[in-house]
């Protein structure tokens, strides 16, 4: 039956096509979805594999293309290493369907609507999740995980909505539905006690407030941050107590003694195999060439069975010195990109969102010295629609100036070139 599904969901994609080419209504719909989905697609069981190995102990994973495929053929070129080539050649193919992600984003981020429905999206995605993490509080839950699995990987996932959401909270009047992003955003941070995700979504809010008042000052904005920054004080007493019920049951210590222990194991294994282990490879290879027993990883399931708490780490050794070299790109050059385009267009409200998605970076670049779960495909689709945005917006800015040139060409040509109309002129 799930072939059958899949058969019915590919040959229904050209009339799906048409309609969306004859309504704009219709499309509205589905920018609102790109952003909606990456939330609940994995508890609603949307997702359509056509090969899927639910049990493997792995992860199965953009400006600015060039880059993106720069990761992408890292990816392939790492399968020559694998011990198990089809198992690092689903990451290079999940790296294909994000670069797919990537490009429908920046082509709807170049309409009008497209980034207010995605970013809406998102916020509705992010509601939804704490709606479920304040349903798991109530219950007793130390960590709330909402319904994606686990408090980090969804931890990581608020940053791409609270982020943006403040942003056009500080850029405009009208902005009613981010009140809701950022609140939703800040008490899944809170029921979560991840102290990744709090210590740096504390930061992530003063970075922002900061940079949009340098960027361009006013009145509106002077007030969202004071009241911004009052919300973020109320949630930390809220945070501070779920990060006390986590530690009266699991002690710091203990914690940061097992990362260290994933990390060493991971520097040994990039120090044997400089060129990679092959994508999603990592947990096998650490376990069965004994990498993790030497390095001091306890034993247990969970334990064993999850990669280096550090995504920098777990590049390079499942894709080598090419593979990290690829991924540092595609994390920082969009944050150059984003903090350039909103400086060169102060003028530009677009420039705000932009403000908005270079944190969301930044503090996305900050994470993966804690957290492996960059890598699955979840983050990845997220990280794909962030920077889709921004190139969309960049594109969309693009094509204004380039209008603006023809039309003052045009308009030359049409007065002789001083202003007279070339008719008259000519008497």
């Amino acid at each position: 039956m799930r072939f059958v599904a899949l058969a019915v969901i590919i040959f229904s994609v050209p009339i799906f096509f048409v309609l969306l080419q004859q309504n704009a209504r219709y499309r509205r719909y589905l920018y609102f979805a790109v952003g909606f989905l990456p939330f609940v697609i994995s508890a609603w069981n949307l997702d359509g594999a056509i090969i899927s190995w639910a049990t493997w102990p792995g992860q199965i994973a953009f400006p600015f293309t060039a880059i993106f495929i720069a990761y992408i053929g890292a990816a392939a070129l790492s399968i020559v290493f694998s011990n198990n080539p089809q198992a690092s050649f689903f990451y290079a193919w999940q790296l294909g369907t994000v670069m797919l992600v990537f490009w429908a984003s920046a082509n709807i981020c170049m309409t009008a609507d497209g980034p207010k429905m995605i970013i809406a999206g998102l916020i509705c995605g992010i509601t939804l999740q704490a709606g479920f993490s304040i349903n798991q509080k109530l219950s007793g839950v130390v960590q709330a995980s909402g319904t994606m699995g686990h408090q980090n990987l969804l931890g990581v996932a608020t940053h791409f909505a609270l982020y943006p959401s403040l942003a056009l909270l500080m850029a405009t009047k009208k902005a009613k539905l981010p009140v809701l992003g950022v609140i939703a955003g800040l008490i899944v941070v809170a029921f979560g006690a991840s102290r990744a995700t709090i210590g740096l979504a504390g930061i992530g809010v003063m970075l922002l407030i900061f940079l949009s008042m340098v960027r361009k000052p006013s009145a509106r904005k002077t007030k969202v941050a004071v009241i911004g920054l009052v919300i973020l004080a109320a949630a930390t007493p809220v945070a501070i107590s779920s990060l006390q019920q986590r530690f009266a049951i699991n002690s710091t210590e203990g914690s940061n003694e097992e990362r260290q222990a994933f990390e060493r194991a991971a520097k040994m294994i990039w120090s044997d195999h400089p060129m990679g282990i092959g994508a999603n490879q990592y947990v096998v290879i650490a376990n069965t060439e004994g990498y993790s027993q030497r390095a001091g990883v306890i034993w247990n399931q969970g334990s064993r069975s999850a990669p280096v708490h550090n995504s920098y780490l777990l590049v390079a050794a499942e894709t080598g010195f090419i593979g990290l070299f690829c991924f540092i790109l595609l994390i920082f050059v969009p944050i150059i990109a984003a903090l350039k385009f909103a400086w060169a267009n102060r003028g530009d409200p677009r420039g705000d969102l932009a403000v908005g998605i270079g944190v969301t970076l930044t503090v996305f670049a900050l994470h993966s010295f804690y957290e492996w779960v960059m890598l699955t495909w979840v983050i990845q689709y997220l990280l794909a629609i962030a920077i889709g945005m921004l190139a969309g917006l960049m594109m969309q800015r693009k094509a204004m100036k380039r209008a603006a040139v023809i039309a003052k060409r045009k308009k030359q040509q049409e007065t002789g070139g001083n202003g007279v109309p070339a008719l008259v002129k000519s008497t």
